[in-house]
């Protein structure tokens, strides 16, 4: 099975850009969106070319702003939005794909903003999201994928002690939060198969980043420890443009 994930900053914007294309390339069996900024309506009407997918789009009540959408080949048992947690399930940032084997869980991570002023938020959504995978790690194992909005460690981004504590995606909150994560026996499954290699999967559009590789690693699929003998390959697709983030991708034996 092959899993791909992508951050598209918009899908109406991104289905201009060769979408389809690098979709078709990438051959997907499943794909997970993230910030497709649009109201459900829209995300399926940008996305009709995608007929040999099933989708399920969860969007925020702000228009234009956040928002999920997962698209599958392989017909799920059942699929939910949310996390069931009011102060959380406003801005479509999670769903959930239940599998005879394992829940697939596509997730937008809040950023804690430019002047970190969401940053006490972001640490109690962390929480919670790591009790809401707890809790479905009860009946089954979990993939976990997406833009979790923080980089892990100072191999993942290009000027770790100039981001140190002042950038959203790299306070000690934040890294905190992934430790958390990683502790209760999710794998980044990225950094297990390979530990050593420096890869982004976001840019910022500002200071030709892209063009210099000045990126940040903040995409994941953390997987459960009882499925990481199934893990084949992880991928980043940075050749792959159209949004300020490029897709990764997870190929496992399901």
């Amino acid at each position: 099975m092959h899993i791909v994930s992508w951050n598209v900053n918009g899908i109406r914007a991104v289905v201009k850009k060769d979408f389809f294309e690098s979709i078709a390339a990438l051959e997907p069996d499943i794909l997970c969106l993230q910030e497709t900024k649009a109201q459900d309506d829209e995300v399926g009407n940008a996305l009709t070319p995608m007929d040999s997918f099933k989708g399920y789009y969860n969007s925020a009540e702000k228009k234009g702003y956040s928002g999920t959408a997962l698209l599958t080949k392989i017909a799920p048992l059942g699929v939910k939005s949310d996390m069931g947690i009011a102060a959380h399930d406003t801005e479509g940032r999670v769903q959930c794909a239940e599998y005879p084997d394992f829940y697939l869980v596509n997730v937008y991570v809040p950023n804690s903003g430019q002047k970190l002023d969401r940053l006490d938020y972001r640490k109690k959504w962390d929480a919670d999201f790591l009790q809401y995978l707890q809790n479905l790690e009860k009946s089954k194992p979990v993939i976990v994928c997406g833009d979790m909005n923080v980089a892990h460690r100072p191999i993942d981004l290009k000027n770790d002690k100039a981001n140190y504590n002042k950038t959203a995606g790299y306070t000690q909150i934040e890294i905190d939060g992934m430790d958390n994560f990683v502790n209760s026996g999710l794998v980044d499954s990225f950094r297990l198969l390979h530990p050593d290699e420096v890869a982004y999967t976001y840019w910022s559009y500002r200071f030709k980043a892209r063009e210099r590789n000045t990126g940040w690693r903040i995409d994941y699929f953390l997987v459960s420890q009882a499925l990481i003998d199934k893990v084949r390959a992880v991928d980043i697709y940075s050749e792959v443009l159209g949004s300020d983030h490029c897709p990764i991708g997870l190929t496992i034996d399901i």
